[in-house]
């Protein structure tokens, strides 16, 4: 039996020790059972939310690199417009902004896309 179970067999134990020892006995018998019960729980509780701390954690990430690409993207985005506005003029202009709007929809997408994809 691992260490993190708790069976019938355990709850027969005690019951039976119980028996034995008389009711004199009963709070710490109890008590016993509690903390251990409680350990348990901790352990499945503390697995289930290091899940959540790691998914946490990547969702934090990705709200960076999304920052940085549109930081980028706007520092990138001065010069081609000066280049797309002096060579192409409104068209061009409109086609490179187009462009960069893309490339930060496009990882957005992937980001919230990955969010939301079941873990197995």
């Amino acid at each position: 039996m691992a260490e993190d179970e708790i069976e019938r067999q355990d709850v027969q134990a005690l019951l039976e020790t119980r028996h034995e020892l008389g009711p004199t006995y009963d709070d710490a018998l109890v008590s016993s059972f509690a903390d251990r019960i409680e350990k348990v729980v901790e352990r499945r509780v503390s697995g289930r939310t290091d899940g959540l701390d790691r998914a946490d954690r990547l969702v934090a990430e990705a709200g960076k690199r999304q920052l940085v690409l549109g930081v980028v993207s706007l520092g990138v985005g001065i010069p081609i417009t000066a280049i797309s506005a002096a060579l192409a003029d409104l068209p061009g202009l409109g086609i490179a902004w187009l462009g960069i709007a893309a490339v930060n929809a496009a990882h957005a997408a992937a980001v919230n896309g990955s969010r939301h994809r079941p873990n197995h």
